[in-house]
């Protein structure tokens, strides 16, 4: 084999390995969900940042629509959920009608699930960390 093949093939197999060894890391970055809505405008504290497959296999949940729940005339439909479709749509800054603002939905969310199972951040600053 000519010389300047070796020097390519191991170029390749160099790049090849620096790439294995990069990829989870980068994939592992679209894991990590920023609660952030736009309606929110300017927000008063961080974000809350948390990975979303690592929580939910910690938490032991499996189905969709604990978190992402779906309503059609004010009632929970069982068996579907509302994945891809950002909370802002159904829940305005502020609360209308018996139904959480917003804020009031997120954190009705993820704090009344965390008191329910005794485990997870109360405090906002256990959320709120920023990214």
């Amino acid at each position: 084999m000519h010389p300047r093949h070796v020097l390519a093939a191991l170029a390749l197999a160099a790049l090849a390995a620096v790439a294995l060894v990069a990829a989870p890391t980068a994939w592992s970055q679209d894991d990590i969900v920023e609660l952030k809505a736009e309606a929110f405008g300017t927000h008063l504290r961080p974000a809350a940042v948390f990975k979303h497959d690592e929580h939910n296999e910690k938490a032991g949940l499996d189905d969709c629509a604990r978190c992402h729940h779906y309503y059609e005339d004010g009632k929970l439909v069982e068996g579907q959920d509302s994945v891809g479709t950002p909370c802002s749509d159904c829940h305005a800054l502020k609360g209308a009608g018996g139904q959480p603002g917003l804020r009031e939905a997120y954190h009705r969310q993820c704090k009344d699930c965390h008191v329910e199972k005794a485990a997870g951040p109360l405090a906002c600053g256990e959320c709120h960390t920023g990214s």
